[in-house]
């Protein structure tokens, strides 16, 4: 059964609104989702609706706006000064098109993607608003596996000016 601190694997197909919605996402025809239970790296509301379920259950459940990616907030939507995307003297307008993701940083140097909206003579209207901000999403699916996980203890040290820690734990740093 899924509880805290289980290694849950598990396809499902996630769609717009309802179970009629367009499909946003789906693992079937790619690698099953895993995840430990109970470590915050899922929607808790996605966490709670597997709750108690068993290798080979099916599920379907609906999460409100607000207990999936929040409701669109529209403090979240960003007047930029044009000239900010200009390099070299030019704005490179292949990269800077309504449509097209940018990466950002915030004043406390967090990357943050935005979505251009709109762009004028002078200012990019821009969305930073999770992708799935406002819908209202549907999971169908099927839990594959359940186990023991092994949970990683915290990798702690310190690292000089440019230099690796040297650890060889496959952590990534250097």
């Amino acid at each position: 059964m899924i509880a805290l601190n289980k290694q849950v694997n598990l396809n499902y197909i996630l769609k717009n609104n309802d179970a009629e919605g367009e499909v946003i996402e789906s693992t079937y025809d790619s690698k099953p989702l895993s995840f430990v239970y109970g470590q915050g790296k899922m929607l808790p509301k996605f966490e709670e609706s597997l709750n108690g379920l068993g290798e080979g259950d099916k599920f379907k459940f609906t999460l409100k706006p607000e207990d999936a990616y929040g409701v669109i907030q529209d403090g979240a939507l960003i007047d930029i000064p044009l000239n900010t995307f200009e390099a070299n003297g030019s704005i490179d307008y292949n990269m800077i098109k309504i449509g097209n993701s940018i990466p950002m940083q915030d004043s406390k140097g967090q990357r943050m993607d935005g979505i251009i909206l709109e762009i004028d003579d002078s200012i990019v209207k821009m969305d930073f608003n999770h992708p799935l901000a406002g819908k209202q999403l549907h999971f169908e699916g099927e839990i594959l596996a359940i186990t023991e996980a092994v949970l990683e203890q915290a990798h702690e040290h310190q690292h000089g000016d440019g230099d690796g820690c040297g650890c060889g734990s496959g952590c990534g740093c250097n």
